[in-house]
């Protein structure tokens, strides 16, 4: 069993990052240092965000530069929420992009699907 789930987003600008995920996800963070800022989503679940600038350093050239990948979806924060238009409105007016407006999806949930200013995709899903 694991004991804390992390996911770690690399961001260009962590500060810019962090005010976006405050202001969608109306969390304060947990951690605000310099190289990481983590929100707690719920008991044993954070979101974290790391400068591309930070993690370069860590993997060196063993793997090409994450910020090269920069726009190119290849996961998604998934959120399952009892409002999706509360969360919508906040996205939009702190400029995140419409990717998918809100429909009823083939799996049972209502899910909008939106990117971050470094193209990560943000889905935010109600119960049908």
């Amino acid at each position: 069993m694991f004991q804390q789930t992390q996911f770690i987003l690399y961001v260009a600008n962590q500060e810019k990052s962090k005010q976006f995920y405050q202001n969608v996800l109306r969390l304060n963070p947990v951690l605000d240092i310099p190289g990481m800022t983590e929100f707690e989503l719920s008991p044993g679940t954070k979101l974290g965000l790391m400068p591309e600038s930070g993690i370069k350093k860590i993997l060196q050239n063993n793997i090409s530069n994450p910020a090269s990948g920069n726009g190119i979806p290849r996961c998604e924060i998934y959120l399952l929420v009892d409002n999706i238009q509360k969360y919508t409105n906040k996205l939009l007016q702190n400029g995140a992009k419409l990717i998918s407006p809100a429909k009823n999806r083939d799996w049972g949930h209502k899910v909008a699907y939106f990117a971050d200013f470094d193209g990560h995709i943000i889905a935010f899903a109600e119960k049908t």
